[in-house]
């Protein structure tokens, strides 16, 4: 079987960097989109990986990554939505900019980067999409993370929508919805240490189980956390 290829978003640090460490190790070739990729002087999978610009930002940036991804490789097999902007103010200190760039960067840039890539999960017959939502996607923690949370609710209300669009052609869509991870972002927010959060290897080998599962077993969504929290 030819070698599967996976795009994976915000692949140049914490959750997406582990992710494309871990897809690399298990033979998978790998479509790195970022923001800066002169950055990335040394990507997993080393030549063989196609390190590409993706802006979430920038509109025209989820085609032409997918149309790189799709001349490189000639295939697409899952995608896998890992960038994301957290802005820490609560709804009533928030003016409409700061939930254009929550909603632009966290819903619809997601959203055309699957489109874009459709016909290719389709075409594959086990096509696979994987989005980072969060905690915050299921509940509303504190005021300063609710406008996040408005971002995360359609964030995940997006995959399941994607998850039903897909079922017919055998595209599975996931949503992984974790708390504080061990990155540079939640590191400056959290109140805690980072060994006591969960790591970005564990949510990387979710995916990996995630992607090679059949058709049969669908996963809709995994909340993972590293304290007991009631979800209400």
């Amino acid at each position: 079987m030819a070698e599967r290829v996976a795009m994976i978003s915000g692949a140049n640090r914490g959750i997406g960097a582990a992710i494309a460490a871990h897809l690399a190790e298990r033979g998978w070739r790998l479509s790195l989109g970022m923001r800066k990729p002169q950055g990335l002087t040394a990507p997993p999978g080393g030549s063989a990986t196609l390190v590409s610009h993706y802006d979430a930002e920038d509109i025209a940036s989820e085609a032409a990554w997918t149309e790189a991804t799709v001349q490189r490789f000639g295939r697409i097999d899952a995608v896998i939505a890992n960038a994301g902007v957290m802005i820490p103010k609560t709804v009533i200190e928030a003016d409409d900019e700061d939930l254009g760039l929550l909603f632009q960067v966290n819903v619809r840039s997601p959203l055309r980067l699957v489109r874009a890539a459709w016909p290719w999960l389709v075409r594959s017959g086990r096509g696979r999409v994987v989005t980072l939502v969060s905690l915050s996607g299921k509940r509303v923690k504190s005021a300063r993370s609710g406008l996040y949370a408005m971002s995360k609710f359609a964030a995940l209300a997006m995959t399941h929508a994607i998850r039903h669009a897909g079922w017919d052609q055998g595209v599975r869509a996931t949503a992984i919805c974790p708390g504080f991870v061990a990155t540079d972002m939640a590191i400056s927010l959290a109140d805690r240490a980072p060994e006591d959060m969960t790591q970005p290897g564990d949510v990387a080998r979710l995916v990996g189980m995630l992607l090679d599962l059949p058709n049969t077993a669908s996963v809709a969504e995994i909340p993972i956390n590293s304290t007991l929290e009631e979800m209400v």
